[in-house]
């Protein structure tokens, strides 16, 4: 039988994942999943006394870390890698009573993580809806013959958090004339003129707006009018 490779050196208890069928040199079981080396001879986890562990395979970094902090025994799990020549990390083996209780805590964080994330969306809904006031008060500073709820109803599409329009922007997020002024000019062309039906027709974009500019031109004339109308 051809010898076992003898993983490097580290601190701790390492086992191993054979590659090849390898038995006990103690109690003859096998073929064994796991094993120990003891002087170059294979013993199975019973015999190395460590029987009473359980596997937890690698992949979550925190639940691996805290079995191990509530494990008063635990033992690193190896494989071989033909391709890589070298061997690799599979999991840990821990007591169960420190596995179940490194679970708890990580639930604990997992509910902390979800109450953060709660509190936090809460928050941005806050500011978002206070963000979009200004920006409708905007427009009717600008605007004074918008109407309130069409002002509003812009703000609200121009400002949605994470969909990249002006409102969203740098320009928007400072309130700026110009981005304010876009904001309305996209609403007025889509809603007061017959720009989407252009465009479904299969008129090019840019025809398309010069078709309706005069269109929305009037329209914000008459929104901006009304300041001299107030005065």
């Amino acid at each position: 039988m051809a010898p076992l490779a003898t993983p490097p050196p580290r601190t701790g208890l390492l086992v191993v994942q054979p590659l090849r069928r390898r038995h006990c040199a103690g109690c003859h079981a096998g073929p064994l999943r796991m094993l120990v080396l003891e002087e170059g001879a294979p013993r199975c986890l019973d015999c190395a006394d460590l029987g009473h562990l359980v596997f937890l395979p690698r992949g979550d970094t925190a639940l691996t870390r805290r079995s191990r902090e509530e494990s008063a025994l635990s033992a690193v799990v190896v494989r071989f890698n033909r391709r890589r020549g070298r061997y690799e990390r599979q999991g840990v083996l821990v007591e169960e009573p420190g596995l179940t209780r490194a679970e708890q805590r990580c639930l604990a964080d997992a509910e902390a993580r979800r109450r953060r994330r709660v509190r936090d969306a809460r928050r941005r809904a806050r500011e978002d809806v206070r963000f979009a006031e200004a920006f409708a008060a905007e427009i009717r500073r600008l605007f004074p013959g918008c109407p309130v709820d069409r002002a509003r109803n812009i703000a609200a599409h121009a400002s949605v958090r994470g969909s990249g329009r002006v409102g969203r922007s740098a320009a928007g997020r400072a309130l700026s004339e110009g981005a304010v002024t876009s904001a309305v000019v996209a609403s007025v062309r889509h809603v007061d003129t017959p720009y989407d039906q252009l465009l479904m027709s299969g008129v090019p974009r840019h025809e398309a707006r010069r078709r309706i500019a005069a269109a929305v031109e009037a329209t914000l004339r008459a929104w901006q009018a009304e300041v001299s109308a107030v005065g």
